[in-house]
């Protein structure tokens, strides 16, 4: 029973960071630290952006929660640090890898839900400011872009 609990809070963790990175972007990227997520929206040349620096920010918060468990000072650091971690992972895959492009991996995946998930991120970084920005999430995306989506395909 006790790992059946660990493994819902992983997976609850995991469903509140699309909360979190949904909230994130939209106060704090294109807030008050735009200034760091500003070159994600402009043309640029080279590889790393100041952007990619927010990682680090949910990766000192997941090691954090996998340290106070393994000293015993949270019983479940493990579990909301995997759940972090994993949507670290997905985030990654989805955002950097998928739809960026940084790597040359799923160039031909061609899905509904991804194509749904690209149309929502190109609409985003229409907007080369941090004003009048929309679809701030990453792997939940409005039924319009699925719609969208599938229109194009046809």
């Amino acid at each position: 029973m006790e790992i059946a609990i660990h493994i819902i809070i992983t997976l609850i963790t995991f469903c509140v960071m699309e909360f979190m990175a949904w909230f994130s972007h939209k106060y704090i990227m294109h807030g008050f630290l735009w200034n760091l997520h500003e070159d994600h929206h402009q043309p640029q040349k080279g590889w790393f952006e100041k952007n990619d620096a927010f990682f680090v920010f949910y990766a000192v918060i997941s090691t954090g929660l996998f340290f106070s468990w393994a000293e015993g000072y949270f019983n479940y650091g493990l579990a909301m640090g995997l759940g972090i971690l994993l949507y670290g992972m997905a985030y990654f895959a989805v955002h950097d890898v998928f739809i960026h492009q940084r790597f040359s991996w799923f160039k031909r995946t061609d899905n509904l839900y991804f194509r749904a998930i690209r149309k929502a991120h190109k609409v985003h970084h229409k907007h080369l400011g941090k004003e009048e920005g929309e679809c701030f999430g990453m792997l939940l995306v409005p039924m319009k872009y699925f719609k969208e989506a599938a229109k194009s395909k046809r």
